[in-house]
């Protein structure tokens, strides 16, 4: 069973660069630290305040592998460093959720 992580964050809007930033740099960490990253995102329209991080693995048991190496990774920790010093993360909720076979990366039918 593959799941993914589902990060919802809610981050000072006047941050939103610094949030970027960070969203950025764990575009290079999180692979490197076994997961796998579907990506990060900004509010474009609508609330200025609520970002979005998904990040899939193999498994429950893959994800806390993943969360030891992510703590012992020099860059990762410096990142969540860079957060909590900056202060744009206003609070944080993580959901872990199933991908729906035969919903995932569908192109259109012709």
């Amino acid at each position: 069973m593959t799941i993914t992580c589902f990060i919802r964050y809610q981050i000072d809007p006047f941050q939103r660069d610094a949030f970027k930033l960070y969203a950025e740099r764990w575009g290079r960490i999180i692979p490197r630290c076994g997961g796998h990253l579907l990506g990060y995102f900004l509010p474009h329209e609508g609330s200025n305040d609520e970002a979005w991080g998904l990040i899939g693995f193999d498994s429950l048991a893959a994800y806390e592998a993943y969360r030891k190496r992510l703590k012992a990774d020099a860059e990762g920790r410096a990142n969540f460093q860079f957060a909590q010093d900056k202060r744009f993360i206003l609070r944080e909720q993580r959901t872990f959720c199933e991908g729906v076979e035969g919903t995932l990366n569908q192109e259109a039918q012709r």
